[in-house]
């Protein structure tokens, strides 16, 4: 027998036993993916027969019992308000059925992932979608307001916008569904500027258009810079946290708030508070007679800030 054909049989009778061991691991692996799919089902059931009884001894009656019983029916109630902190924690390894938004986009389509590094990688690749969409956005504003002015480039400009805006409406509905606290407005806003973003490519090129046009370059231009200098502040502040063990894994970098930020937040806030202003001076005045309505969103984002930041001094300001 040649030399070759005998290297290439003792080639063969090895893939050979190798492939039974692929066909072996695969059959384990289809057992496992069988089981957990039980021990899903067995945890999403028990978590909810939880929340049922739970339900029903919070709403115990006091009447007729004695102080040492009220006393152990207070302590039993202030474990129970600490459940479903921990349900929630669960259940963001469980699957679940996908919101309205979801079922749109998506259909019945499951996305939990069901480890905690595929979580924290989708959620670092969220973040890094959001400043590197933020830089190209700034760059395009910039060479539209500074070099071309023809309504093509500034529709293609307006699709980026659409299309950033919708995307992260279903990235953060994905995170939501694996356990990351955003909250509501947060994600409100972004439908809304979605639908902006349409109205501004839908515009027609006009008189009223090519007045808006300019303040809303500028605008754009100057809300790009300053998300991105937010960014690195928050991403700062929130590694911080992490580190100390105080925030959740998937927390964003819109949330979590401590007295040592106020040092950097100092800084961030004279931009944040010119950006609410060019927003009235820049987009409603040029066109007061035909958008009033916009003095309405202005007084609330500008009132909206400041509620936010008088929320947030008083429990820290006296720690500074």
């Amino acid at each position: 027998m040649p030399p070759s054909l005998t290297a290439a049989l003792q080639e063969w009778e090895s893939l050979e036993k190798e492939y039974h061991q692929i066909q072996e691991s695969h059959r384990l692996y289809l057992q496992k993916l069988e089981e957990v799919s039980k021990l899903q089902s067995n945890c999403s059931s028990s978590i909810a027969r939880q929340r049922s009884r739970l339900k029903d001894m919070s709403q115990c009656n006091k009447e007729r019992l004695t102080e040492e019983d009220v006393k152990t029916l207070d302590e039993i109630k202030e474990h129970i308000k600490a459940r479903p902190n921990t349900f929630f924690e669960m259940e963001a390894f469980l699957p679940k059925k996908n919101g309205l938004y979801l079922n749109l986009v998506l259909g019945n389509v499951s996305v939990t992932l069901l480890s905690k590094q595929s979580k924290f990688a989708y959620k670092d690749e969220y973040e890094k979608f959001k400043l590197y969409l933020t830089v190209i956005l700034l760059l395009f504003a910039f060479m539209c307001y500074c070099f071309v002015s023809y309504r093509f480039v500034d529709a293609i400009l307006n699709f980026l916008l659409v299309w950033y805006y919708c995307t992260l409406t279903v990235r953060e509905s994905i995170l939501i569904s694996n356990g990351s606290r955003i909250k509501g407005w947060w994600v409100f806003h972004h439908y809304v500027s979605a639908f902006l973003s349409g109205v501004m490519l839908t515009w027609p090129d006009g008189y009223l258009y090519q007045n808006f046009r300019n303040q809303f370059l500028a605008y754009s231009l100057y809300q790009s810079i300053v998300h991105c200098m937010q960014y690195y502040y928050q991403s700062g502040c929130l590694y911080r946290l992490r580190t100390l063990g105080e925030r959740h894994n998937m927390d964003l970098t819109v949330e979590g708030f401590q007295s040592w930020m106020w040092q950097g937040l100092t800084f961030l806030l004279p931009f944040l508070f010119f950006g609410h202003v060019s927003m009235r001076s820049g987009c409603v005045i040029p066109l007061s007679s035909a958008l009033v309505d916009l003095e309405l969103l202005f007084c609330h984002n500008f009132g909206s800030m400041l509620g936010v930041i008088v929320h947030l001094e008083d429990p820290f300001v006296t720690k500074l």
